[in-house]
Formats: C-alpha cells, sequence, structure tokens
C-alpha cells in the first residue's frame, strides 16, 4: 500500500522574494543574451517575453519589423513593468541587425525548425561569448534570410502532434536552457 507524505511547505510572500527594483535591475550583471522578437503580432507575447528577460537577466531585447514596441497597454498587461527594467531598442530590418551584431562577435542562433538544426538539448554556450537568439513570426517563424544568415539554429526538440510552441513559450525554454546551462558550470 502506497503512503503519501505531505510536506508542510508555505508559498512565499511578495517581500520575500527578494526582487531588484528597475535601478538594481540595470546596474546587475547581465546574461551575455540578446532576444531579436522579428515581427511577432501578438502583443501579449511580446510582454511575455519581456517577463522571462527580465526573471533570467537578459541583456536587450531587440523588436523588429511589425513587432510593436512599449508603452502599450497589452504589452504591458503580460510584461507587468519589465519594459521598464529591460533594456530594448527597435530596429525596422532584423537582418540588418543580425549581421550588425556579428560584426561585434555577437553569435548569433535562430530558433527555428530546419534541416540542419542543432537541437537544444545539445547546444553548449561558450561563456565567453554573448549571443544573440531570433524568434520569429507567430506563423511564420524566422525569415529564411535570418536563417541563412545564422550561425547557427537550434530546434526546439517536440513529440507532439503540432511541432510548434507559442513564441512566448518557445523563448521561456531556450532562455532558461541557455541561462542554466552558463550557471551550472
Amino acid at each position: 500500500m502506497l503512503k503519501y507524505v505531505f510536506l508542510s511547505m508555505r508559498k512565499h510572500k511578495n517581500q520575500e522574494l527578494h526582487r531588484k527594483s528597475v535601478a538594481e535591475f540595470k546596474e546587475a550583471s547581465k546574461t551575455p543574451l540578446i532576444l531579436i522578437l522579428d515581427n511577432i503580432r501578438s502583443l501579449h507575447n511580446i510582454g511575455s517575453v519581456f517577463r522571462t528577460a527580465d526573471a533570467f537577466l537578459v541583456e536587450k531585447v531587440y523588436l523588429c519589423g511589425i513587432t510593436a514596441t512599449p508603452p502599450h497597454k497589452d504589452i504591458q498587461k503580460t510584461a507587468l513593468g519589465a519594459t521598464e527594467a529591460v533594456a530594448w531598442e527597435y530596429r525596422e530590418d532584423a537582418l540588418a541587425l543580425v549581421q550588425e551584431l556579428q560584426a561585434t562577435g555577437v553569435l548569433v542562433q535562430a530558433i527555428e525548425q530546419a534541416e540542419g538544426a542543432q537541437s537544444l538539448c545539445d547546444f553548449k554556450p561558450i561563456s565567453e561569448k554573448k549571443y544573440a537568439l531570433v524568434l520569429g513570426n507567430e506563423v511564420k517563424g524566422v525569415a529564411q534570410s535570418i536563417v541563412s544568415s545564422s550561425d547557427g539554429v537550434l530546434e526546439i526538440p517536440q513529440e507532439g502532434t503540432k511541432h510548434s510552441l507559442n513564441i512566448a513559450v518557445a523563448t521561456g525554454v531556450v532562455v532558461w536552457d541557455f541561462y542554466q546551462k552558463l550557471n551550472s558550470r
């Protein structure tokens, strides 16, 4: 017969979470990671990406193409103020941005399902390098021109029938993976 042991656990109160102020966040050492959102339609997805960037001290978020920019009430609804802490910038042309970042030594990885893509499970970030992850449109994904120009393509392994994750979920998966691999050494 199975016995269940219930541990007494208490949720932390907000004041116990040791949250950084916006000023402390801006001064904190950042994860050497940049996120590039290209042609993201959903304002809620954009806000969710900002929350993930805040949680893992992402260096910067670039918003490209049709991707909306703060301040916007629907971005703020999911960002919950993260747009005030996380550095961001709008660029019209994501491909030009990718090439500009590569010229400064940033390694660009497209998050996409593509021939020759590396499984996220097998990806090992180099701790001395800075990376940019490109996430694309909810329907069309990352543009082929960007996939072709990237230093690599990372694919999130999926076993179900859809083989498609929401862009905010995909961002959470890859940023967490990157963060934990860099900080577990």
